[in-house]
């Protein structure tokens, strides 16, 4: 797919690695970029930034489907079909399985739900005029762990599973769909540094915007910014009680530094 001349919509787009997709995407020429964010101000910044002729910010809360509703049938409406959704917002909070059920459902919200609502609500549109795609922002916790936070990495993975069983069932359809999943990038959410995630490099969000670009050139399922990924999946799937010993002795050198 190439964005040139297409209708896309990002969610996190007022930062980081939304940010940077929606100036690419612009650059790249896109038609219309929607700039969706739950800071308000800081889509229409970006939006601004990129220039009001090829792009639109929208406050939205995508913890609550009746938001995203209306961001998806607002946009459709405004500037036609979407080519293009980027599910990219989520968060960051809770650590281990003593968290309230609070803040598992807030998480789960963000980072799995939304995802969910948004392919309820526009699968079906893009079936019927023939296809789309969707690009999913997930992280490497949802194909490895995130150690030291449970909730993250159980929202990742669903997101993931999420990605492919879309993929999967309406390939046929002419639904295509990719799934980002970095390491460690420089964004609001790593400000207090990167933890164990940065344990290749942090990147900077545009490193991720350009290795996005260039799977939905390809229509590749996995977008790895950080190529080291990869060969990690290959070691979990190999021989996964060598994987998971490997993984409690990078805990441990993580909580001992």
């Amino acid at each position: 797919m190439e964005v040139q001349d297409k209708t896309i919509v990002v969610t996190g787009g007022a930062s980081g690695i939304g940010r940077a997709m929606c100036e690419r995407f612009a650059a790249e020429g896109a038609r219309q970029v929607v700039v969706a964010d739950l800071d308000g101000d800081g889509a229409e910044a970006v939006a601004e930034r990129v220039g009001k002729a090829s792009a639109a910010a929208r406050q939205v809360d995508v913890g609550v489907e009746a938001d995203l509703i209306g961001l998806i049938d607002e946009t459709e409406s405004r500037f036609g079909p979407i080519d293009l959704f980027c599910s990219n917002a989520g968060i960051g909070i809770g650590n281990g399985l003593d968290e309230p059920d609070e803040v598992w459902d807030a998480i789960w919200r963000v980072n799995t739900q939304s995802h969910i609502w948004t392919a309820r609500h526009l699968v079906p549109k893009m079936i019927a005029r023939g296809g789309g795609y969707l690009l999913n922002t997930a992280s490497a916790a949802g194909l490895l762990t995130q150690i030291g936070s449970v909730t993250y990495a159980v929202t990742k993975h669903a997101a993931v599973a999420l990605a492919e069983w879309i993929s999967i069932t309406h390939g046929r359809d002419g639904i295509k769909v990719s799934v980002l999943c970095p390491q460690a990038v420089r964004t609001p959410m790593t400000a207090d540094g990167p933890g164990v995630a940065g344990v290749d490099g942090m990147i900077e969000p545009e490193q991720a915007a350009d290795a996005v670009v260039e799977a939905l050139r390809e229509e590749r399922f996995l977008v790895l910014p950080h190529p080291e990924v990869a060969e990690y999946i290959r070691r979990k799937t190999t021989d996964y009680d060598r994987w998971l010993h490997g993984m409690r002795r990078l805990q441990e050198r993580y909580l001992s530094s």
